[in-house]
């Protein structure tokens, strides 16, 4: 069965919406009710410009996840000392962009082979495991096995906002070929962005995703609902597929 990872960002985007003047909600605590919930990793995005996600948060948070805590950032000199010190059980490298209002695309791997290869050689040294975070392309999947990442997490943004269904079938075909290749090349996979309670069931019966990375979706029911049961919900759902 594959896992489920919860991204609490969007917990710290509250607290962060009267500009830090409050400590709530904090995501700490939101990354406990979703263990409590089932969840099998927290992840969390320390940004370049601290939109949501601290780094206070980050460091509460390695005491305190019980599970794996998954570290997304961009591949940068100051981000990658945090992560050495911080120690996570996985980092995922992402694209990033200062007016963007969330990761809007996969990294070009192919592009920045080079820079990305050396990111990854240095979080290996701090002995931290590292998953890229790609578009559903098979040019982007054998540069990732190239650079020695251990991972790829796939992008599925395009998918779920598909609204055509002859589209929304090509883009989920291109996820699953990718995932194929991805685990061919000895490769993890992980799979992540935009994915709800309606999308997820279109992953039924595959084999090849190892996690998937959800928040928005998660969050959006725990503000009615609870962060434990909107875990609870996801985690039933993935475990029928």
């Amino acid at each position: 069965m594959a896992g489920l990872a919860v991204n609490v960002d969007h917990i710290a985007t509250l607290r962060q919406a009267r500009g830090g003047a409050t400590a709530y909600p904090d995501p700490v605590h939101a990354a406990v009710l979703a263990e409590l919930g089932g969840a099998d990793g927290i992840v969390v995005h320390l940004r370049e410009d601290r939109r949501h996600i601290q780094d206070r948060d980050v460091y509460l948070l390695r005491k305190t996840v019980q599970s794996r805590l998954i570290l997304e950032m961009a591949a940068t000199n100051e981000m990658i000392a945090i992560a050495a010190d911080v120690r996570p059980d996985l980092v995922t490298l992402v694209p990033e962009k200062r007016a963007e209002l969330t990761t809007e695309g996969g990294l070009d791997v192919r592009g920045l082979a080079e820079a990305t290869e050396k990111a990854v050689e240095s979080l290996h040294s701090a002995s931290i495991p590292v998953s890229l975070f790609i578009d559903p392309d098979a040019g982007q999947i054998r540069a990732s096995a190239y650079t020695g990442a251990d991972m790829v997490e796939i992008h599925t943004g395009a998918f779920c906002e598909a609204c055509d269904p002859a589209d929304k079938k090509a883009l989920f075909s291109a996820i699953t070929d990718a995932a194929h290749l991805a685990h061919e090349l000895g490769l993890g996979v992980n799979a992540g962005h935009g994915l709800c309670y309606n999308t997820i069931g279109w992953f039924a019966g595959t084999q090849t995703i190892d996690e998937f990375s959800i928040g928005h979706s998660i969050v959006s029911r725990a503000a009615l609902a609870g962060m434990e049961k909107a875990v609870r919900e996801m985690r039933k759902l993935i475990k029928e597929l």
